[in-house]
């Protein structure tokens, strides 16, 4: 049987009074490559930062690997501890748009700094792992140099290193190559496709449509807080079932 890794029951969040999700319901299951795409402001990013406790939800549940984060009974929110929620979303690595390196780290450093300090491991450890994630995405050679030493696509792979330090069972992207120049999004694109290749479970907010197409299992596409259709890439892209769907791809292929 699959494992259902996230799962996401009615979610609502709003800022003031602009509601950015409107009852959100959403399954990942292990294994599972999920792109997100649609408009700007369409719910996207706040979904991720939801999933991983960077914004509270005003209602509605999140379970990850069946542990709520995010509970709601007869319209209510039931707290859950924060240290516990904290816990249960370590499972989770979240990769940003705009890298969040420590400027004054090498990059050696900035890879080790949260499994030394979040996750308790030996310097010997962490090292180790460092030394393996840091081939994996490419960037061996680039161990004792600062970030402001290294390109933007080499940031945002010592970015996607980071986060897979701290050995997460899911890895949520946050629109990864959009401060990117043209001709370095390839090279993130390709790490994260490893990744797909792997069956790391993966939740992908992106513009780059073919892209998504090829390395998802399923596409989801959000517009205006809500998920308008949720099928596989062959789907969505060649015969969408609403026609807003529809527009934005034409504007977009």
């Amino acid at each position: 049987m699959i494992k259902p890794m996230i799962k996401v029951e009615d979610l609502h969040k709003k800022f003031g009074k602009l509601k950015v999700l409107k009852g959100v319901n959403l399954e990942v299951s292990q294994g599972e490559t999920i792109s997100i795409i649609g408009p700007s402001g369409s719910g996207k990013s706040t979904l991720l930062r939801c999933l991983i406790n960077l914004e509270k939800t005003d209602s509605g549940n999140i379970y990850i690997e069946n542990e709520p984060i995010a509970l709601n009974k007869e319209g209510k929110q039931i707290h859950i501890p924060e240290t516990i929620i904290r816990a249960r979303c370590e499972k989770l690595g979240m990769v940003f748009q705009n890298f969040n390196l420590f400027p004054h780290k090498t990059v050696m450093q900035n890879v080790c700094e949260a499994p030394r300090v979040v996750a308790k491991k030996t310097k010997t450890e962490v090292i180790d792992i460092a030394t393996e994630i840091l081939a994996q995405v490419g960037l061996s050679d680039k161990h004792d140099e600062y970030p402001a030493h290294l390109s933007g696509g080499q940031k945002q792979r010592v970015a996607i290193a980071r986060a897979l330090a701290m050995q997460p069972d899911v890895m949520l992207f946050d629109e990864p190559t959009s401060a990117l120049d043209p001709e370095l999004i390839g090279e993130v694109l390709a790490v994260i496709k490893k990744l797909a290749d792997k069956r790391m479970t993966m939740i992908i907010v992106t513009h780059e449509m073919s892209f998504a197409r090829e390395v998802s299992d399923r596409v989801i596409f959000m517009d205006d807080g809500n998920i308008l259709e949720a099928a596989t890439p062959e789907k969505i892209f060649t015969n969408p079932e609403h026609p807003r769907i529809k527009a934005f791809l034409d504007k977009m292929l």
